[in-house]
């Protein structure tokens, strides 16, 4: 046993080691029998493998009133599940895992959720690991104690949420956003205490099917090994079902939320809806975004407010691209009584990029710093799975990560500007503040 954990995590640290090397990333593609839709690599350098399983069963697809059940879904997969005829309860489960040093987790967004396991690649050990996986897709029991407790935890981090300032408005920002759709919906006290158990099997058996699957594999396997991995993991998900898609976005109306607070530090977040994965901008937006706000201490955001005014110790911008348009946004802290001139100055600098884009040199540091930076975001199986899930998910090209270099230095100053322009709009920007003066 102690072996083991020993062997596993010598290679997880080799791992990183043999991708430095790795020029170029196969992805291999294909969809079951039953509908769900498979991306594989193969990495045969050290025996490990990393699979993940995503489902069109994000937080936006939670029923009216029940928000919170997507998440507690997820969370509830390894407390309990059937496997060969036998209930095995979360801690058998623990056990399980732990005796072949593998690891079994949640994952849950906006638009997706569902499980990610990590396993040595030898077949003893992986089958039994995929076996626990299977169970916990396929076979879950929900256990009444395991929910009412997921249900406490859910509700405590939600009170102590409304409690600290930089959650309060993340929370409200979400709101201010997007009024009236999905994306905008948070988890509340009532909406979660409200939850049953038939409420998480209903949510299970609609939308953790194989149409909805997306199955992820990277690791020392061959295709055929892959495509039995596939078909274990998806042939015996609940039938498919017909499921309402989520509705467009609407673009909110400019507005300020102010929200009243005791800390002596503002918190500030800007931002709109602005960007689907797959829009044909993402790559002038990457670029544009480094310049403004996504670079750290080069970016212009971080010159103007920090550096000049010391207004903040820290302010940023990001793109996060989702199924619909995912948020743009500009975040900082800042003292109460210097919140205003703040976000005025934060704002001008935004409509100053708007108007004159980057200039030659701020495009080539940045072009260059994401081309080298590429990878480092590759640089061990459990990245690349990350990467490879949001490639299948969103269906993105399979060449996504060899053309990436390229469509970066082809960006043009002319390009960042009009991108901007065109998903970054101030007439629909909202603006919240925490501890308002």
């Amino acid at each position: 046993m102690k072996n083991l954990f020993k062997q596993f995590s010598l290679l997880v640290v080799l791992l990183a080691l043999s991708f430095s090397a790795q020029a170029g990333i196969n992805i291999e593609h294909w969809t079951t029998a039953n509908g769900a839709r498979v991306y594989f690599v193969a990495s045969p350098a050290l025996p490990i493998l990393d699979v993940r399983v995503d489902f069109s069963a994000g937080s936006a697809f939670n029923p009216a009133g029940k928000s919170g059940l997507a998440g507690l879904t997820s969370s509830l997969l390894t407390t309990g599940a059937t496997l060969d005829g036998q209930a095995y309860d979360e801690e058998q489960i623990a056990e399980k895992l732990a005796d072949l040093a593998a690891s079994l987790d949640n994952q849950v967004d906006a638009d997706r959720a569902g499980l990610s396991l990590r396993t040595l690649s030898s077949p003893a050990e992986r089958n039994a690991a995929l076996q626990l996986m299977r169970a916990a897709l396929t076979a879950p029991t929900f256990p009444t104690a395991a929910l009412t407790r997921e249900k406490s935890r859910t509700v405590a981090a939600i009170q102590e949420a409304e409690t600290r300032p930089s959650s309060m408005a993340a929370r409200r920002f979400q709101q201010a956003m997007y009024p009236g759709h999905p994306y905008g919906a948070i988890a509340t006290v009532d909406s979660v205490t409200s939850l049953t158990r038939e409420d998480v099997i209903n949510f299970w058996r609609t939308h953790y099917t194989a149409p909805r699957a997306v199955i992820s594999i990277i690791g020392a396997v061959d295709r055929n090994a892959a495509e039995n991995i596939a078909a274990l993991l998806s042939e015996q998900l609940p039938a498919a079902t017909t499921v309402s898609e989520l509705p467009a976005v609407s673009l909110p109306e400019a507005s300020t939320t102010t929200v009243p607070h005791p800390a002596m530090q503002s918190h500030i977040q800007i931002g709109m809806p602005a960007l689907k994965r797959g829009d044909d901008d993402f790559f002038a937006l990457q670029v544009g975004n480094y310049i403004l706000g996504g670079g750290g201490f080069v970016s212009r955001l971080m010159q103007e407010v920090r550096e000049k005014r010391g207004y903040a110790y820290s302010v940023y911008s990001y793109f996060d691209p989702r199924k619909f348009e995912g948020p743009f946004e500009i975040g900082l802290q800042t003292k109460r009584e210097q919140a205003g001139a703040a976000i005025k100055l934060v704002n001008a600098t935004l409509d100053d990029f708007l108007k004159t884009g980057p200039t030659a040199k701020e495009l080539q540091a940045a072009k260059q710093n994401l081309i080298d930076g590429l990878a480092l975001k590759l640089d061990s199986n459990a990245k690349i799975l990350g990467t490879l899930a949001m490639i299948g998910f969103y269906g993105l090209p399979l060449d996504y990560l060899d053309t990436y270099p390229d469509k970066i230095a082809a960006v043009t100053a002319a390009q960042v500007r009009a991108a901007f322009v065109r998903h970054v709009q101030p007439a629909h920007l909202v603006t919240v503040v925490v501890a308002a003066d």
